[in-house]
């Protein structure tokens, strides 16, 4: 049982290895900051088993910032928008 624990645990260090710094903060507090950026560049991604949810990634000053929100958001127009099939964050 105590191997399990481990396995997953080691699954999770290696996984946030491999994607580097995710910062999650609230949609409005992402928004405020994709507003500040010049030319930002963002992925959107729909997920959801019983519900949908949109996700949204965005790199400011080398950190990945992350988002979740029930409704789709209103990216600036001066965004760069692509849109992924998936957006797979660690759980830590």
């Amino acid at each position: 049982m105590a191997y399990v624990a481990i396995a997953a645990a080691a699954a999770v260090a290696n996984a946030t290895k491999a994607t580097g710094t995710i910062v999650h903060i609230d949609p409005d507090d992402w928004l405020n900051l994709v507003e500040k950026m010049a030319e930002p560049l963002v992925v959107m991604g729909v997920g959801g088993v019983l519900s949908k949810h949109y996700q949204y990634l965005v790199s400011y000053k080398g950190l990945a910032f992350y988002t979740k929100s029930p409704e789709k958001l209103p990216v600036p127009a001066q965004a760069e928008l692509i849109t992924a099939k998936k957006i797979w964050i660690p759980d830590v």
